[in-house]
């Protein structure tokens, strides 16, 4: 009896693990803290569960469980009274510090009267939560570090944007690592491109210039001609990256810094936040508010392009890479730190690791495919090749 090879075994299989239904730990922005300082309740949805965010008349902008420990009325169709939010069922009290304050029809309140809270971080203009499964504060050295140009008379101010997307929180993360993915998504001629992750922070150094087939045939002569981009984006955490991005023209620099940030809603979906400010400098080419607008809008459109990617896309535990994709898997290992118990946080996990990408080869691919392509417009064009 002969053994016949089945040609399944020549066969990569995609593995895919259960999505985890543990939240990261560390800190995670809300969006923009002005919009929960109108003396009203909010509602939030993270973390798998219902928040209620309010600010009490001090100021301080607190988030608690939505539901209420009396008899579960929602906090967040309530009133904010003084520091506390009142509970529409009942009128039960509740502080920032997740105790309640007062019972107005009783005596007193009960000793277990406590409900679930997160601490917060107003900071930039932007609203942060602290979370962490097992109950800890946040370790000193894990901070959101200040944001150039933020809540600065010298800069715009912050153009925000929102979108859900329904998939797990992993897809945006590895984007970090994937040089490949801007020429063929988001149109962009990576030139540079480098990784360092260490402790709690993942950063992407990355310079590219505009694809010249997908510019217009017959631009504007008197509009100015952008040579390069340059970006440094970090996150730090599991889920707020800052990227400082210089738009290099041909007569000025533009200084932007860009906000990529997401929370999740749940295992299976996130919302994910852009946000942009702008240098006022005289040499930009019109009204700085509108450039910042524009590109608000230039950057969502990108976000956008990744989103039909992640929400079509198989969830893959064993990608197979070439030489040219990048530190994947060292970033996983990077990442998983913040679904962990501390006790459990390997070295490998948070051990310095660099990475730069040799762009040659690519580059060479890359350069005759956009050859090929002008080549292609020109003949449509009925122009001589």
């Amino acid at each position: 009896m002969s053994i016949v090879e089945s040609d399944q075994d020549e066969i990569r299989q995609i593995e895919s693990g259960q999505v985890p239904t543990r939240y990261a730990r560390g800190w995670h922005c809300l969006g923009l803290a002005e919009k929960y300082k109108d003396g009203k309740p909010h509602t939030v949805k993270a973390f798998g569960q219902k928040l209620v965010i309010f600010t009490g008349s001090d100021g301080k902008v607190n988030v608690l469980d939505a539901y209420c420990r009396h008899m579960g009325g929602d906090l967040s169709l309530g009133e904010v009274k003084g520091n506390e939010i009142a509970c529409p069922f009942h009128d039960w009290r509740w502080g920032g510090d997740g105790r309640c304050k007062s019972v107005p029809y009783s005596r007193r309140v009960p000793m277990r009267a406590r409900t679930s809270t997160w601490q917060t971080l107003d900071q930039d203009g932007l609203l942060f939560v602290w979370n962490d499964p097992e109950g800890n504060p946040p370790p000193e050295n894990v901070v959101v570090p200040r944001i150039e140009g933020a809540e600065d008379e010298g800069w715009t101010k912050w153009v925000w944007n929102e979108i859900v997307v329904n998939t797990s929180t992993r897809e945006v993360i590895d984007n970090i690592v994937d040089m490949a993915h801007f020429f063929y998504i988001h149109k962009n001629f990576p030139t540079y491109f480098k990784n360092v992750f260490e402790g709690h922070i993942a950063t992407q150094y990355f310079d590219g210039i505009s694809r010249e087939d997908v510019t217009p045939a017959d631009p504007d002569p008197s509009a100015p001609k952008m040579l390069e981009t340059r970006s440094v984006a970090s996150y730090y955490g599991p889920s707020f990256m800052i990227d400082d991005l210089t738009y290099i023209y041909e007569t000025f620099n533009m200084k932007t810094v860009l906000i990529n940030a997401h929370y999740p809603i749940d295992e299976n979906s996130f919302v994910l936040m852009s946000g942009i400010i702008v240098e006022k400098k005289p040499e930009l080419p019109g009204d700085p508010d509108q450039i910042a607008a524009t590109q608000a809008q230039w950057i969502l459109g990108g976000f956008n392009q990744d989103v039909e990617i992640w929400q079509n896309k198989a969830r893959i535990d064993n990608p197979l890479l070439c030489e040219e994709d990048g530190a994947v898997y060292q970033l996983r290992r990077w990442y998983e730190q913040f679904f962990v118990d501390v006790a459990d946080v390997k070295p490998e996990m948070t051990d310095r690791f660099e990475h730069e990408l040799d762009t040659s080869r690519p580059n060479e691919s890359w350069k005759k495919e956009v050859a090929d392509n002008l080549a292609l417009r020109r003949a449509a064009e009925g122009q001589l090749i």
